[in-house]
């Protein structure tokens, strides 16, 4: 099978994992959500108190041990780390702002595209521009660093970490969970697990990336990871017209907003943040199990930016924005632009 037939296949895959998880009881327009779920994590650690976004999801254990359990197989792990992680950390954070105003992260973002919500079409448009910003940075020489091989075991921290919060969740009653609200609805735990495990090792595979796609697009004329998103989206649209979940419309779709301009602020925010980083949040977890230190550091600033959310009213809600989410968003793009500016490759 030729490498573009092979792309398409890993995307229909993908996009079916999402439909699987949909079916069996994870929110519709939710189905696999990087940001939401890390989210739901944080508050059913308690770093924040939102009731009803809080839940251990498998999901998210999943996708980091299948990245780790697959490089290990192809050889493909490596420990690394040492480029600029506080700046990393704050990019998570950022991140997770911009998300959270929105209202999820790109994965979920097209997710809400194949199932008819036309305000995730505005917020893409937001997203496309965000990466292209990002790309001309690196056009221009920005530069995070290079990052050092360490020692082996460094890389095994979070896949453990992560392993250990399973096991806890399972068999113990450590952590809380939503009785209502997008927290509540969650597919079996050993569905969740699996379909974590099988799409982290895909994703892997398949080099997914959704700001990584748009950038080499901008700056390589190559669209390979865009053919990867694009069977996703055909896959999730297939699903949702066949169940029954497609509904074209802005008004009345769940856990969304209708405020255009910030869809599109939040997501500009993601798309900018993750080319900076070096992926969007999904490849970020990807890497971060196939050995990234600095991957890991930007999934932590990915938590405690969720707490920050939750705990200061920077979250969005169906019924809109906040005050200090807008203000919050703003001050995130200043400072990425910032970044941008300032960050520079090494002279020799």
């Amino acid at each position: 099978m030729s490498g573009k037939k092979m792309l398409v296949v890993w995307g229909v895959l993908l996009g079916g994992i999402g439909a699987v998880l949909a079916f069996f009881g994870n929110p519709g327009n939710m189905a696999f959500c990087i940001a939401c779920f890390v989210r739901d994590m944080a508050g059913a650690a308690r770093f924040h108190q939102a009731a009803v976004v809080q839940y251990m999801r498998p999901e998210i254990i999943g996708l980091v041990i299948g990245s780790f359990g697959i490089s290990l197989v192809t050889r493909e792990y490596r420990s690394t780390g040492g480029s600029s992680p506080m700046i990393r950390f704050l990019l998570g954070i950022i991140t997770m702002i911009g998300a959270l105003v929105f209202l999820g992260c790109p994965l979920r973002m097209v997710l809400r595209m194949a199932g008819g919500d036309l305000n995730a079409y505005v917020a893409f448009v937001g997203f496309v521009l965000g990466a292209a910003t990002g790309s001309y940075f690196l056009k221009k020489g920005f530069s995070l660093g290079r990052a050092y091989d360490t020692q082996k075991v460094s890389g095994y921290v979070l896949p453990g970490i992560l392993a250990l919060l399973l096991v806890f969740s399972v068999m113990t009653t450590l952590f809380t969970a939503s009785t209502e609200g997008p927290g509540s609805m969650h597919a079996p735990a050993i569905i969740s697990l699996a379909a974590g495990l099988i799409f982290g090792a895909i994703a892997q595979k398949a080099r997914t990336c959704f700001a990584g796609g748009i950038r080499d697009a901008v700056l390589m004329k190559n669209f390979d990871l865009l053919i990867v998103i694009g069977s996703l989206f055909v896959a999730m649209l297939v699903y949702n017209l066949a169940a029954g979940a497609f509904h074209l419309s802005f008004a009345g779709q769940p856990v969304a907003h209708t405020e255009h301009i910030w869809n599109m602020l939040g997501m500009y925010t993601v798309g900018l943040a993750a080319v900076l980083a070096g992926g969007c949040p999904l490849r970020q977890l990807i890497l971060a199990g196939q050995g990234s230190g600095d991957s890991a550091v930007y999934v932590a600033g990915m938590f405690i930016g969720a707490a920050i959310c939750h705990n200061f009213g920077l979250a969005s809600s169906g019924n809109g924005t906040t005050g200090a989410g807008r203000i919050a968003c703003v001050a995130c793009i200043i400072i990425l632009l910032a970044l941008g500016i300032v960050c520079k490759r090494e002279k020799k």
